[in-house]
């Protein structure tokens, strides 16, 4: 199979790490399909990485060398090609983008730069955009990569993101966007047929978290999270996930008497936490409480609540390998049926499934799993 040929389109002033970490998480997946080409599909699917392969290739012989493994050719590019400076001022050497006239582009990347309320974009870079998107199977922007999009007029009708500070600033100047300020990264089909893909990530590391879900896409999710591990990422996200964890949004967002309130509720997940007892804790009383907490948070105490121990329960499922009743305990859920059905509302999937999807490679057997394996 042909190697896919993904295309950096970037303007003068790049945000140079929303283009180097999609880059490296692409070159990482290569290197592990290279490193598991001998052992064939089995070598993935078994989470064989690199040196690793070595005796599943061998007993594959012939059969798993004649599979050729789907690598990835990255081009970065600009309009007049040449030196580019980026943002921090490192310069980066690209081709021109005329010079891909006669070559094909799987996917087509638009990494961001700084923006301002002007918002001053390289016309000819919009153009350029607006002409070869539909030679792309997919198109996708990083952070502010989003605003070449929506004045290229690809976002129009559509859903999108980028980075929450920038988000107002999208949706006045394009007010043709769905604009969403919360998720990592989202994955627009369109709503007619014949229209293409375009995906749109916030900022730094959900560029990563985007090109794994591309990768994921292409190769599977055994490659996607090899790759993930090469790069010394902590998990992959999935794209609804927030920009902010509810710790810090809930932070962000008060201050005074509720700022340390959402500091003692983090620790106390498993204790009541109803609007009575928060009040109290607060010496307010509860109607006092309730109304002052949405004027200042922007939602309710229980919003909050269910973020908090949602957040929590994901993290336990990723980074161990508790028993789900123990962590529907310690999160505050009560049972394990009440956490299954807060997983299946807000990420459309079961607890374990979550668990399998985004689990750490280092992460530790079960405490009962521990506990059983110790002499006497």
């Amino acid at each position: 199979m042909a190697a896919r040929h993904i295309v950096f389109a970037v303007a003068p002033d790049l945000v140079l790490l929303d283009a180097c970490g999609p880059l490296e998480a692409f070159w990482r997946a290569e290197l592990t399909v290279a490193a598991t080409a001998g052992g064939g599909a089995a070598g993935i699917a078994n989470g064989v990485d690199g040196a690793g392969a070595g005796e599943a290739g061998k007993a594959a012989g012939s059969a798993g060398s004649a599979a050729r493994p789907v690598a990835y050719r990255t081009t970065v590019a600009s309009i007049d090609g040449g030196i580019v400076q980026t943002f921090p001022g490192l310069p980066i050497v690209t081709e021109r983008l005329d010079s891909l006239a006669d070559q094909p582009i799987d996917t087509l990347i638009v990494p961001g730069v700084p923006v301002d309320e002007p918002c001053t974009l390289q016309p000819e870079l919009v153009a350029w955009i607006r002409r070869h998107a539909t030679r792309a199977r997919r198109v996708c922007s990083v952070c502010t990569g989003a605003f070449y999009l929506a004045a290229a007029g690809l976002l129009d009708g559509r859903r999108a993101t980028t980075h929450w500070r920038d988000a107002p600033h999208l949706a006045r100047r394009f007010p043709n966007v769905h604009v969403e300020p919360d998720p990592i990264f989202i994955r627009d089909a369109g709503r007619r047929e014949g229209e293409g893909v375009v995906w749109t990530s916030a900022g730094v590391t959900a560029g990563i978290d985007l090109a794994l879900a591309l990768i994921e896409e292409d190769v599977g999710h055994a490659v996607a999270m090899q790759a993930a591990r090469r790069l010394v990422v902590f998990m992959k996200r999935p794209g609804g996930q927030s920009q902010f964890s509810a710790a810090l949004a809930a932070q962000a967002s008060a201050n005074g008497p509720f700022e340390a309130l959402h500091s003692w509720m983090a620790a106390h997940l498993r204790d009541d936490l109803s609007v009575e007892r928060l009040a109290e804790r607060t010496r307010m009383s509860p109607r006092t409480f309730a109304r002052r907490y949405v004027d200042e948070v922007g939602r309710t105490p229980a919003k909050t609540v269910s973020a908090l121990r949602l957040e929590a329960a994901s993290r336990a499922l990723a980074e161990s390998r508790r028993p789900l009743k123990r962590i529907a305990l310690d999160c505050g859920f009560g049972s394990e049926q009440n956490l299954r059905r807060a997983f299946l509302r807000r990420f459309g999937v079961l607890p374990l499934d979550y668990r399998e999807r985004f689990m750490s490679a280092g992460t530790p057997p079960s405490e009962t799993a521990f506990e059983a394996a110790q002499p006497g």
